[in-house]
């Protein structure tokens, strides 16, 4: 899910926190940490060309399994000695911190693209910048874990906890984040998790601590059809669907939290001279509160019914009566990780302390998951820069100097999460 476009109006500075400070400077002035940086620049065209082989298998909404392959091989060939594919497809990898008695941390980045099954997903480049279908979002995330992992072993950094490195299925649209609801519903360890961080996107300033929860559904309006004019004066489904379609944009939502509607997608019927015995529309709505999700939901429902109601008391049912049936295309849940301490505010400092303009955002991402069972969690970028996320001519620019930089804030994030406080 693309970080850069989503709510930039939210993205109010907001100054670091004190405590999270120290753990970040020891951090950063550890030798092994130094040392590790050093990988990460040499290692820098190795982590290139995992973004390409990457990019280039292509991986589908519910067609992930090809890339899941591939990247538990990439995490063997970086020195991962603990790597599973779960019930799901998600592609699991451990990392031994020094107590293993110790919640774990989840260090995640997701295997799907937007893009369907078919897509040329060739990467073209031109000078530092690549570009191909889903190479930000969120290929150069997986690629980001690799790294991280060959730049912490190879300077024997040390963590307290044990790091949970994954791969993870469905993020994307109708996905409905069941990589990361499987992970957090089976494995034991994502379940006691102390934090988890979700490397998604281009770039390092903005960290995503509020999760933009929603209901989607596919609403169905039905009734019997006929011809418009030997059936005349029946009962059409169309109506109730117009008039939902009016009542939902009469629901009133407040300035904050910011809550969202959308009626996106509508069809159905069968020719032009025909009542048509079934219509629909696809109706999102969203906040990054669920009680205001909820609550739309229900006067959503409410309206539909009403305009059903109407519709059956105006014409005639002799051949049926309209009905109308909400079909579940997705629900994310809403959360919120704290931004004064702990996990936000460590991301926070790292961000900062490389000259980025650190911003906590909302956005719908993996992080939804483990926010709404009280787990910290934040979606961070990759480094870098990058555009066009969810379009053909998407793209990100692997410039040395910049793309290190980006990965470092994220390599710093990590390590101190993983120290036991």
């Amino acid at each position: 899910m693309p970080i850069a476009i989503v709510l930039l109006a939210a993205a109010t500075p907001l100054p670091a926190a004190p405590a999270a400070q120290p753990i970040v400077r020891r951090t950063l002035h550890a030798a092994s940490f130094k040392a590790a940086e050093t990988i990460l620049r040499t290692d820098h065209e190795r982590f290139v060309a995992e973004i390409v082989a990457i990019t280039q298998t292509a991986s589908w909404p519910f067609g992930e399994d090809n890339r899941a392959r591939l990247y538990a091989d990439l995490m063997g060939q970086s020195g991962f000695t603990d790597v599973t594919i779960d019930g799901i497809g998600n592609v699991v990898g451990v990392r031994p911190g020094r107590n293993h008695k110790l919640p774990a941390l989840v260090v995640a980045a997701h295997l799907d693209t937007v893009f369907p099954q078919g897509t040329d997903v060739t990467v073209r480049r031109d000078g530092t910048r690549l570009m191909a279908p889903g190479i930000g979002d969120d290929s150069r995330g997986l690629a980001a874990l690799l790294a991280f992992f060959r730049a912490m072993d190879g300077a024997k950094v040390q963590t307290d906890r044990d790091i949970l490195f994954v791969g993870n299925v469905g993020e994307e649209g109708q996905g409905d984040l069941r990589g990361t609801r499987y992970l957090f519903q089976n494995n034991v360890r994502a379940r006691t998790a102390a934090g988890f961080i979700s490397i998604d996107s281009s770039g390092a300033g903005k960290i995503v601590t509020k999760g933009v929860g929603s209901n989607r559904y596919h609403i169905v309006f039905s009734g019997p059809g006929g011809h418009s004019y030997d059936k005349f004066g029946i009962v059409n489904p169309m109506v109730p669907l117009a008039k939902t379609v009016v009542g939902l944009y009469g629901i009133k939502v407040p300035a904050e939290p910011k809550v969202t509607y959308s009626a996106s997608v509508a069809g159905g019927g069968t020719s032009v001279n025909t009542i048509p015995p079934q219509v629909f529309v696809d109706v999102d709505m969203r906040s990054t509160s669920t009680a205001e999700v909820e609550r739309v939901d229900r006067e959503l429902r409410a309206i539909a019914g009403q305009a059903i109601d109407e519709e059956n008391a105006a014409r005639s049912t002799a051949r049926g009566k309209v009905s109308v049936d909400f079909q579940v295309i997705g629900k994310r849940p809403a959360g919120q990780t704290d931004e004064t301490k702990g996990l936000a505010a460590i991301a926070f400092g790292a961000a900062t302390a490389f000259g980025y303009d650190s911003h906590f955002i909302a956005v719908s991402t993996d992080a939804n998951v483990p926010m709404s069972l009280g787990i910290p969690a934040i979606t961070i970028g990759s480094g870098g820069s990058g555009g066009a996320e969810h379009s053909p001519d998407e793209w990100i620019d692997v410039e040395p100097v910049e793309s290190v930089k980006g990965l470092t804030v994220g390599l710093v994030t990590i390590i101190s999460a993983a120290t036991a406080r």
